[in-house]
């Protein structure tokens, strides 16, 4: 059970225990309800105490004095209880409201820049409609920015490979910067050639390389299932001399954990180094668990994106929490200074008064002294 109470100052205050509060007025209860406490202590007995009681009229009966406190003492022991009380309620100050995100998925898009890209022979529809002969690389930055748009929750990556495959975008949670690299590519700067196996070969170092991490809490700790990885190929030509064939490549991926998805744009009857290996493609996504797809225009690559998008759901989930601090020992603290003031207080007045009894006592004894040796 807990409550929280806002204050004048609009802090937040939560009690882990409120229940507790309920011992405030014990001690009000055992004031009236319990008697005072009674100690005896050694009297003298004197054979005349009848004598005495005789000529005063008296009638002996037992008698008490009862100790009274301070009126600062009174205020210290209410203040000190009303303290530990507290305490013991255990009050917790709630901080400003904190978003615990949960990332679900490394994403690599490892994207085909060989000079086959500059052909322009897909059809992207502009905002007002008007259509116009785009190349497969801008039709495919045009699809990817769209797709990154979507992946809210996951990190994305960027390969490119041509004759050689290099990291363009380490995996990231920032889109922006993300899209910003994507436009920066341009056709034939990673060479000519078509190095397909070394790209997958990459992307699945990239991915083994990176320690095992796990969903991230802003402003907490990790959470307890591992991110999920994933890479989206996108290629329009054949595997031309990697060091790495890509189904060898593909097993290595397998075996790591990673999912690829296969894109294939433009004309699979096309010839030469340009043509279209759909059958390595195809084994390439099966392999991993994948999926493979034919991209003969720019809907139908629209259509590849959205199903992969299909395939690999948002993991992402957004909680927004406060959190805690207990000031329990706070209070306990300014219970310890208070006593420590109290005790501090009375033995300053007791030796005060202790140094007055001397001084009264000695002046007394010299008066005396005078007046024998006057006599």
């Amino acid at each position: 059970m807990e409550i929280s109470v806002i204050n004048i100052s609009g802090l937040a205050l939560e009690f882990a225990h409120p229940l507790a509060l309920l011992l405030l007025p014990l001690p009000v209860a055992v004031y009236w309800l319990i008697p005072a406490y009674r100690t005896k202590k050694v009297a003298i007995k004197v054979p005349f105490f009848n004598t005495i009681l005789d000529v005063l009229g008296e009638t002996p009966s037992e008698g008490a004095s009862q100790l009274s406190p301070r009126w600062w003492q009174r205020i210290i022991l209410v203040l000190s209880w009303a303290l530990l009380v507290i305490a013991l309620a255990k009050p917790l100050v709630l901080g400003d409201p904190q978003v615990r995100e949960q990332m679900g998925r490394d994403v690599m898009v490892v994207l085909d820049l060989s000079g086959s890209m500059a052909e322009t022979d897909f059809v992207l529809t502009n905002d007002d409609g008007k259509k116009q002969r785009v190349s497969r690389l801008d039709a495919a930055q045009q699809v990817l920015s769209n797709f990154a748009e979507t992946r809210k929750g996951d990190r994305l990556g960027l390969i490119l490979f041509g004759d050689a495959a290099f990291i363009q975008t380490p995996f990231t949670a920032d889109l922006q910067v993300w899209l910003g690299l994507l436009e920066q590519t341009d056709v034939a700067m990673a060479g000519q050639s078509t190095h397909l196996g070394d790209a997958i070969g990459l992307a699945v170092k990239v991915f083994d390389a990176k320690p095992f991490e796990q969903g991230h809490k802003q402003g907490s700790g990790p959470i307890d299932h591992p991110r999920e990885k994933v890479a989206i190929v996108l290629t329009d030509g054949n595997d031309t001399g990697s060091f790495v064939e890509p189904i060898d490549a593909a097993k290595v991926a397998n075996a790591k954990g990673v999912r690829i998805h296969m894109i294939a744009m433009g004309d699979p009857t096309t010839v030469g180094e340009q043509a279209l290996d759909m059958k390595t493609i195809e084994r390439v996504a099966t392999i991993t668990g994948g999926e493979s797809f034919q991209a003969l225009n720019q809907t139908e690559l629209e259509l590849a994106y959205d199903n992969i998008g299909q395939l690999e759901p948002q993991l992402y989930e957004s909680t927004t929490y406060r959190p805690k601090q207990t000031i329990h020992h706070y209070l306990v603290a300014i219970v310890v200074a208070l006593y420590l003031l109290a005790f501090t207080v009375v033995s300053v007045q007791k030796l005060i008064a202790s140094r007055l009894a001397a001084k009264a006592s000695s002046v007394n004894g010299s008066t005396v002294s005078q007046g024998e040796q006057h006599v």
